[in-house]
């Protein structure tokens, strides 16, 4: 459709359409992503052709998006793909929407063994959802990566997602259906250099906002009733399976981060901190065995 100009001077506008729907969203940055991608047309791109008519089957997909946005709907599941550092992940409701404190995350992982020299750095991602942490171990440091997950149909995104990582990384990444450590082939067992999740930590009573209580995965959520059942399991078998030296990075509610520095220790880490996020709210445990 690129390139297209309505013949009949009736038909309306990209810039109309655009206009319209941040008046019904309240929102122009909502509006102008959703209007992108029913153009086909991103950034400045879509300023050349904001007088370009509108074929048909693009206004109607545009306007079935606005309703859906409209209604509550993440923008991020509206559009089915969103940015995550490097990469342009499809997401959809079997996933949780990836986050910019997530991408810290993985910043900070990737630091944390980036100057070890001599080898491929052999990473686990649990709980990985849409892939996005194991895909950027792999994009970006060159890791090789275990990617785990107890939901299959999250793995069907994160596959997907590493259907279009590229042949320098995708054959790094290796993707098994499994409960946190249990995954994992038991050959891994004292190799791992690095293990990184974002698992669920919110408690069972927990309020949340409704476009994520009603649209994001309640399992890849909550986890017991005070959200750390996931994060104990992970943190306490973490010395079976990391190497001499072997980091763990887990993401977490800034009201867990004592407790989990508290159970690293009980488990044997030679090393425990918190990291604080931009925000300056501790969002992840750093620990060494």
């Amino acid at each position: 459709m690129r390139g297209e100009r309505a013949a009949d001077p009736a038909t309306r506008t990209w810039g109309q359409l655009l206009a319209e729907a941040t008046t019904v969203l309240g929102s122009r940055s909502d509006a102008r992503r959703i209007v992108e991608e029913a153009a086909g047309y991103d950034g400045a791109e879509l300023i050349v052709h904001l007088d370009d008519g509108v074929p048909a089957r693009s206004g109607a997909y545009l306007a079935r998006m606005v309703e859906r946005r409209a209604a509550g709907e993440p923008l991020q599941y509206v559009l089915r793909r969103w940015g995550f550092r490097t990469l342009d992940l499809m997401v959809d409701r079997r996933v949780l929407i990836p986050r910019p404190e997530t991408e810290e995350v993985v910043g900070w992982a990737i630091e944390s063994v980036r100057a070890r020299p001599g080898r491929r750095v052999l990473a686990a991602d649990l709980g990985t959802g849409s892939g996005a942490i194991a895909l950027s171990l792999a994009a970006e440091l060159g890791a090789e990566v275990w990617a785990t997950d107890v939901s299959g149909a999250a793995l069907d995104v994160a596959r997907a997602n590493l259907s279009g990582l590229g042949m320098w990384a995708a054959p790094r990444v290796r993707m098994v259906q499994g409960s946190w450590w249990a995954a994992l082939p038991d050959d891994l067992r004292g190799r791992l250099d690095l293990v990184v999740s974002n698992p669920p930590y919110v408690g069972e009573e927990e309020v949340l906002p409704v476009e994520v209580e009603g649209y994001e995965p309640g399992a890849a959520l909550r986890s017991g009733p005070d959200g750390l059942d996931a994060i104990t399991e992970i943190v306490s078998g973490a010395g079976e399976w990391l190497a001499s030296r072997g980091v763990l990075i887990v993401e977490l509610a800034p009201a867990q981060a004592d407790a989990v520095v508290a159970l690293a220790r009980r488990s044997g880490a030679t090393a425990a901190e918190v990291r604080n996020d931009a925000l300056d709210r501790p969002r992840a445990l750093v620990a060494r065995w």
